[in-house]
């Protein structure tokens, strides 16, 4: 067995969701004159390839250090959005189930195609992935919940739209181009759309069910796509955590493995070394110039 890191590199100047703590670092001891050098972290959770945990935003949850290894170790399906998803659309679960198989108590891992804006990446836009990246409606978490997900995975800043999260209110610029986008492909106002009956749906009104999901993956996901695979996810075994910084990897047999790195010899890779494919942030602009024109 092989592993597929699908972690984002983590550093002083990754981004977390925004007003969040950042990292922030300092050395404490130094080779000379201690003999060693030690390091001092401050953070929040929500930075980098994270999880939320239910207590994020349901208060009688399950911390994470309670969640077993079955469920964060498990069969999982990834699917590819980022020919049909662009700034500030609304994905569906036909989307998904058109594109890859989904079982009962799978985990899913949505490849939106933002991980291209993120830091690490030479395509870096902080706001296209915080602010603008496509994201679900009710209709979505109805379908998650029938299905019995374990867990949801998502390549941008947040599991829920953007737009249907306080960032509307921070970023008002970027919040009346969405609005344009609502009126013109679904036919009404953004605030009409995400009205707040639907306000972080994919928080509030999943976790209740235990539907938790992980935000930020990256890494070489691109070598993975519309396909079945195990995935795992290693949070801290934090007791009292509300969520938790974690690193997420794809586990294939060795013979495929030989098959995805040649796969990835063939192209481009970030500063971090980790393989990505430029023609989704191709399709991703045309869709995204279409839906803002």
């Amino acid at each position: 067995m092989k592993f597929i890191d699908l972690t984002i590199p983590l550093g002083i100047a990754t981004p977390p969701w925004p007003t969040y703590e950042p990292l922030q670092l300092k050395y404490f001891k130094r080779l000379a004159p201690n003999g060693a050098n030690g390091q001092v972290l401050t953070h929040s959770n929500h930075l980098g390839t994270h999880l939320d945990g239910e207590i994020h935003f349901h208060t009688p949850g399950k911390d994470i250090a309670s969640l077993d290894m079955d469920f964060l170790v498990h069969e999982a399906a990834i699917v590819d959005l980022s020919d049909i998803s662009g700034d500030y659309d609304v994905y569906t679960s036909k989307m998904v189930d058109e594109r890859v198989e989904v079982r009962e108590g799978d985990i899913l891992i949505i490849h939106t195609g933002y991980h291209h804006f993120g830091w690490d990446m030479p395509t870096a836009n902080e706001i296209r992935y915080m602010v603008m990246h496509p994201g679900p409606d009710r209709e979505f978490a109805e379908w998650a919940k029938s299905k019995k997900l374990r867990w949801i995975g998502v390549d941008c800043g947040s599991a829920d739209h953007p737009m249907n999260t306080i960032i509307r209110d921070w970023m008002p610029r970027q919040a009346r181009q969405a609005d344009k986008v609502f009126k013109k492909k679904y036919g009404m106002p953004l605030a009409d759309y995400f009205d707040d009956s639907k306000y972080q749906l994919m928080h509030l009104e999943m976790f209740p069910y235990g539907i938790i999901h992980a935000e930020c993956l990256g890494g070489e996901i691109d070598l993975l796509l519309n396909r079945r695979v195990t995935i795992g996810m290693f949070p801290w075994r934090f007791v009292d955590g509300e969520s938790s910084i974690a690193r997420c990897v794809a586990m294939v047999d060795d013979a495929e493995y030989e098959a995805l790195m040649a796969k990835k010899a063939s192209l481009p890779k970030t500063k971090f070394g980790d393989a990505f494919d430029p023609a989704h942030v191709e399709r991703l602009n045309e869709l995204s110039k279409k839906n803002l024109a």
